[in-house]
């Protein structure tokens, strides 16, 4: 039968057990013979003073700690009780003794009693020593900690961009209104197509600081690892620019700081205006006649582009000097000014930068740098109030807008042409009204986005072009026939 003996516990570091928890477990005392008690302590990682005393009786050693063939079972009373030379070998600290046995050495033993005889013993040796009195390291406590904040970010951003994605953008519609994007894997394909780069981007602070620095020798390396994943930053971007949510609304959804909003913003408006800048919009001659629609090919043959300027209102400075250049006289606000071509397939192919309110559409379109992109025998469509004819005369292009109103009746092909012309020039002001269609566009611009606003103008443009056909079927009606 087993010991019931309750005050029994094992005195080996880490272990708990004891009769009163487990009352089949045998429990050993130390043996009495001086060499080997000493090797007990040794196994067990113990020191005899005044933490620790071996008393007979009192201090003892759980069979786990023992290997089978050490611990015997009496044929006639059924106790346990150990080999003579049994010494306990199995520890948490040695995975129970399953040591390999390169890691297990000869130690020897000097012995009180006989001051020059050695006793060699064959031991498993615990693979790492480890100093429970010793002080760690300078720093080493600091390290650690900023290892644990650095886990912590991680897990909460992970936490974070779950529930966000799970929670905004359930459906399509949730997608289209969160992202402008028209669905969910529409948004996931252009996702793909910028994510390759993403992990090279430089936050606007650092790129700002090496930009201003002398230092010839600093080199540009991407950013460390970000408390966002960078589809997080990308959906942040999204609902800053989409739905117009401000910077302290989007701090406290996404649980970081409005500086740190204000740089992801725009760290990404520079990054997307650069990665979707290199894509060549602009189409050939050959591309806008296999892409234009039938009923267009018959009278608009050689239409290239339909363009038009739209304005976005921004903050009044308060410098006297500047309030002039960006008020706009159509307006009665200041504005920034820009420039828009589409093709007659309904795809943006020009996005001119902003400029402020007060040009004029026709030094708009000079400097806007479409000129330069025109080939002879090109036709330009544009709204009535395009007085820019000579601009394309000199680069032997042509400027088409809507007739007048004459008091002389069209004929039938006249009429026909004429109704080809307005319904290409709808599809351009299509196009602006998707662009401010993005809700970053419904206050004026801040003056602090100054510098950052034409990445904005161009990102919302290019976005916009996977939003699907402008000239949606039936949409538009010409009057006669596609055949």
């Amino acid at each position: 039968m087993a010991e019931t003996r309750s005050s029994q516990s094992c005195s080996v570091p880490f272990c708990s057990n004891s009769k009163k928890k487990q009352p089949y477990l045998s429990f050993h005392s130390f043996p009495s013979d001086e060499s080997i008690k000493r090797r007990w302590i040794w196994a067990i990682r113990r020191d005899e003073g005044e933490e620790f005393t071996v008393r007979k009786g009192s201090t003892f050693v759980c069979a786990m700690h023992f290997t089978d063939d050490e611990v015997r079972v009496h044929p006639q009373s059924g106790r346990k009780h150990l080999t003579p030379h049994a010494v306990p070998s199995r520890f948490s600290w040695n995975n129970w003794g399953e040591v390999k046995e390169e890691a297990k050495s000869t130690v020897c033993y000097e012995l009180e009693e006989e001051h020059v005889e050695m006793e060699c013993v064959d031991v498993a040796l615990p693979q790492q020593e480890h100093d429970y009195n010793s002080r760690p390291p300078p720093g080493a406590l600091d390290e650690a900690l900023e290892k644990i904040k650095e886990l912590e970010e991680l897990v909460t951003s992970l936490t974070i961009s779950r529930a966000l994605l799970d929670r905004w953008c359930v459906s399509d519609e949730d997608f289209k209104y969160f992202t402008r994007f028209p669905n969910k894997n529409i948004f996931f394909v252009f996702w793909r197509s910028v994510e390759p780069s993403a992990s090279n981007i430089v936050y606007w602070s650092k790129a700002k600081r090496i930009g201003i620095s002398t230092a010839e020798e600093e080199v540009v390396t991407p950013s460390p690892k970000r408390k966002m994943q960078p589809i997080d930053e990308f959906f942040m971007f999204c609902l800053c620019v989409a739905v117009g949510l401000r910077e302290r609304v989007l701090a406290e959804i996404f649980q970081v700081s409005t500086s740190t909003v204000n740089r992801i913003v725009i760290t990404w408006s520079n990054y997307l205006t650069l990665v979707l800048g290199s894509i060549q919009i602009w189409m050939t001659q050959e591309q806008v006649r296999w892409t234009m629609p039938v009923k267009f090919q018959r009278d608009c043959p050689n239409v290239r582009v339909i363009i038009d300027c739209t304005e976005l209102r921004c903050e009044c400075p308060e410098a006297n000097t500047l309030h002039p250049e960006t008020f706009s006289a159509y307006k009665s606000h200041t504005t920034f000014k820009g420039l828009i071509g589409v093709a007659p397939c309904g795809a943006i192919t020009f996005i001119s930068k902003l400029f402020t309110g007060s040009i004029s559409d026709k030094e708009l379109t000079k400097q806007a740098g479409i000129l330069d992109l025109l080939e002879p025998g090109d036709e330009v469509i544009a709204d009535k109030g395009f007085l820019i004819q000579k601009l394309f005369e000199d680069v032997r292009a042509k400027l088409i807008i809507p007739p007048f109103k004459q008091r002389d009746q069209f004929s039938i092909a006249e009429t026909e042409r004429n109704q080809a012309i307005s319904s290409l020039s709808i599809l351009v002001k299509r196009a602006i009204r998707r662009v401010k269609e993005y809700h970053i566009w419904d206050s004026p611009v801040p003056l602090t986005l100054a510098d950052t606003v034409n990445q904005m103008w161009s990102c919302c443009c290019m976005m916009a072009n996977y939003q699907g056909p402008l000239d949606l079927e039936g949409e538009i009606n010409i009057g006669k026939s596609e055949n």
